[in-house]
């Protein structure tokens, strides 16, 4: 008998996003990989998404693309549409945050909800209030909220093919990811300053703030540039020309799917060692992990020692698609026969 799987998807964005959109991304990723396998999925995105599964869309486009829809009425109807189909499914994958869990006392279907990170301790009373009734994926074990049970942790995966190993180093190092002093990009360009390298900004402008204080006034258009959101095509043309991926966060990195871009380009990443940075980044082969911004130069001058080639085979093995997708049907496996947590 054939799986009925529920994909519920955010609508920040399309599905798979145009640019930035890395819940989508992961959603498309998984959709695919599990039509591939013969599993019937229904998508609910938003209607302008592009999937091989059975689309089901009440918001018209994505909600940050078009100020005029209310963001609480549409994410509403959305939420509400996936329940109300939920008798025609065998389970629902839930990867719109806290909202849905909500929902989930109204109908029998199992649900499982990727748990992509806590943006605020404000929203854990809702995880915990439905903690056994939902089956809970977290993305990293370090992003595991002590409080609750997990089904599995389950670390996202990529289309190996849409990143093309380069077998030698650029010049430039890259930051990408949204501008906002979480991600620490001020400290990115201090690096860059300090070992005399260019440096590549590339992500939304998510704290304008921010950008004003601490980017724009070192931008030069040469050493220092600023390229905007980049979708698939330049993603993997500016990650693959880098010397080194730049991931100097300032917070609890629930996953970093940048870092596994970057790796799977061949491109070592320096990361500060937050959250699941030990878990993603194997030390002294796909990158090495620093406490502070010196640590981070000195990781700059031994960056080009790493092997690029096993940077690239050590992501192809842990961080595939087909890998994501052999972990999350091993997870409705397991709920589906009554064994919810672990």
């Amino acid at each position: 008998m054939t799986l009925r799987v529920g994909m519920l998807a955010p609508i920040s964005w399309r599905v798979p996003p145009r640019h930035y959109g890395p819940w989508e991304r992961v959603v498309s990723l998984l959709t695919e990989g599990l039509v591939e396998r013969g599993v019937d999925v229904t998508l609910f995105a938003t209607a302008d998404s592009v999937t091989a599964a059975r689309l089901e869309a009440v918001c018209p486009r994505p909600l940050l693309e078009d100020s005029e829809l209310e963001a609480k009425v549409w994410e509403s109807l959305h939420v509400g549409n996936a329940f109300e189909h939920a008798s025609e499914l065998d389970l629902i994958h839930n990867h719109y945050d806290f909202l849905p869990l909500s929902y989930t006392g109204l109908v029998s279907t199992p649900v499982v909800t990727t748990v992509h990170g806590f943006s605020s301790d404000r929203i854990r009373p809702a995880y915990r209030r439905y903690d056994g009734r939902v089956a809970y994926v977290s993305v990293s074990d370090a992003d595991r909220d002590p409080a609750l049970r997990y089904a599995a942790t389950v670390y996202h995966g990529i289309d190996l093919a849409e990143f093309t190993p380069r077998a030698r180093p650029g010049e430039p190092l890259v930051f990408l990811g949204r501008i906002h002093p979480d991600k620490g990009v001020a400290d990115a360009i201090a690096v860059a300053k300090a070992v005399g390298r260019p440096l590549v900004i590339a992500g939304i402008v998510h704290d304008a703030g921010y950008f004003e204080r601490e980017v724009a006034p070192h931008l030069d258009g040469e050493r220092v540039r600023y390229v905007g959101s980049v979708g698939p095509r330049d993603r993997d043309a500016l990650l693959g020309g880098a010397y080194a991926l730049l991931h100097l966060v300032e917070f609890a990195e629930p996953f970093g799917l940048s870092m596994v871009e970057a790796m799977a380009c061949g491109t070592p990443v320096i990361a500060r060692r937050r959250g699941s940075i030990p878990e993603v980044v194997d030390e002294g082969v796909t990158g090495l992990i620093v406490d502070d911004v010196a640590g981070a130069i000195e990781a700059v001058r031994h960056a080009g020692s790493l092997d690029r080639r096993q940077v690239r085979a050590r992501a192809a093995e842990r961080f595939s698609r087909d890998r994501m997708v052999d972990d999350y049907l091993a997870v409705y496996e397991n709920v589906l026969a009554g064994s919810r947590v672990r």
